[in-house]
């Protein structure tokens, strides 16, 4: 009888994934004992999953004795919650889902990053009938096109009329603590309308609103917007260009015009799982920091082959023309209106890949200002939460490896104390210092500060 041999799908992965590592790259030299070597990880389908796409067809991650699935995933609470049950062992998630989680808004785990994923990436895109509109209030440049940043202000006459005529103005962003509802609710706010507050009682976030923000996941936007479901949408790429080419709306403002290198998606895991496996956090995270150095190398001349690995449908699963029209150093707004836009998609520069605490506290702060976080904190309450998410000693701890290995510059790693400069490079010019977030939330007139709560505010 022929016998019967048992091949462990870990000795199969280790023996092919051998043959790639060697046709890719060294050894490394550094490679951690890693505590476990076969990984979930997950993702929703949007460009800015690009590192862990990468770091898998690159073979970064096997270069670090780990043979990672990458999985996509319906939307982001189906992924929050996934990793923090362990069926996934860390995810690309938002930039407030691991501070949201950990101070117990939503879903109540310890969630921690050491990476952040990319700088930017995000727009805001309005219906055709909208944009007819909102034009009528935007000068024109020399060139006859609208002037950009384009501010909330040109729609709120839109919001006027429907308010006038006893409609109601909607507008989609892809999960509550997300970017894109803060960047969204930044640009309302700083145009003049009011996007609304969230209570204990009422997590709605439309508690006296102007404008009507609701979770829509980021596939399905250009769908419900021709729908006419919504009047406009904050989401990631690609699905701002979607809604160009599909001819059914116009993206009117990036966030890079509302806030210049703003940080956008994080690598996430539990606290618990990286207590367990502290190699296997290193290891991951020497990997995704290759993966976003190589999508930013020579002035993007990886971009192309980025594109073509991101179409899959194993990934983002999108037209390669679309994906590119942002990843290769433009974006388009109306329609045949092509501007440069090199920076829309930022990986590796500008030390986008290090976990800043300041970055951390500017979305607290957002929290705070929309009442997610419904009483005063103390500046030192903002420094501790962020300190006890973002884990840039895990960071640097792959970064010296990476060093050893010859894979990285020193000068690519920050000297920090993990807070930026002051900057005021935001829509509305106020000026944004993480270590003093309070001082920061009392300079907005539209949203919560100092002692104020959402009773007190909407009464006034």
């Amino acid at each position: 009888m022929a016998s019967i041999i048992a091949v462990s799908r870990r000795t199969l992965l280790a023996c092919t994934g051998a043959f790639a590592v060697l046709a890719a790259s060294p050894a490394s030299a550094g490679m951690l004992p890693v505590e476990k070597d076969e990984l979930t990880f997950g993702f929703i389908k949007l460009t800015d999953m690009a590192p862990l796409a990468i770091a898998k067809e690159m073979h970064f991650f096997e270069d670090e004795g780990l043979y990672v699935t990458i999985e996509p995933q319906a939307n982001w609470k189906v992924l929050l919650d996934r990793t923090i049950t362990g069926e996934l062992d860390g995810a690309h998630m938002l930039a407030g889902q691991p501070l949201a989680a950990t101070i117990g808004y939503g879903t109540k785990a310890h969630i921690v990053t050491p990476l952040s994923m990319d700088l930017n990436g995000n727009g805001i895109t309005v219906s055709n009938d909208v944009w007819a509109e909102m034009k009528t209030h935007i000068p024109a440049g020399p060139d006859g096109k609208p002037e950009h940043p384009i501010s909330a202000a040109a729609l709120a006459p839109v919001v006027e009329q429907y308010r006038s005529a006893g409609k109601t103005f909607n507008m989609g962003m892809v999960f509550p603590v997300s970017t894109h509802n803060y960047e969204l609710r930044y640009w309302l706010a700083a145009g003049g309308l009011n996007p609304g507050y969230y209570s204990p009682s009422d997590t709605s976030g439309q508690i006296d609103a102007e404008v009507l923000l609701s979770v829509t996941p980021p596939p399905q936007m250009p769908a419900t917007l021709e729908a006419g479901t919504i009047q406009g949408y904050c989401v990631g790429e690609p699905w701002n260009q979607q809604a160009v080419f599909k001819g059914i709306g116009v993206p009117v403002i990036t966030d890079y015009e509302i806030w210049k290198d703003n940080p956008e998606k994080v690598f996430g895991m539990t606290a618990a799982f990286v207590e367990e496996n502290p190699n296997t956090a290193i290891a991951v995270t020497k990997a995704l920091i290759r993966a976003g150095q190589w999508l930013d190398a020579d002035d993007g001349a990886n971009r192309r082959q980025a594109v073509e690995i991101l179409s899959r449908p194993e990934y983002v699963g999108a037209d390669p023309e679309v994906i590119a029209n942002s990843m290769t150093g433009t974006f388009e707004y109306e329609k045949g209106d092509t501007r440069e836009a090199p920076h829309f998609n930022v990986f590796f520069d500008k030390f986008a890949t290090y976990p800043f605490y300041s970055d951390a506290v500017w979305y607290l702060t957002q929290m705070r200002r929309w009442g997610q976080i419904s009483e005063e904190k103390s500046d030192a309450w903002y420094a501790e939460t962020a300190a006890s998410v973002y884990r840039p000693d895990i960071y640097r701890q792959a970064a010296e490896s990476l060093i050893e290995d010859g894979y990285l510059d020193p000068s690519a790693v920050p000297d920090t104390d993990g807070y930026k400069p002051a900057t005021a490079e935001f829509i509305d010019g106020v000026e944004y210092e993480g270590r003093k977030p309070n001082e920061y939330l009392a300079k907005f007139e539209i949203g919560l500060k100092g002692s104020e709560d959402v009773a007190s505010v909407v009464s006034n």
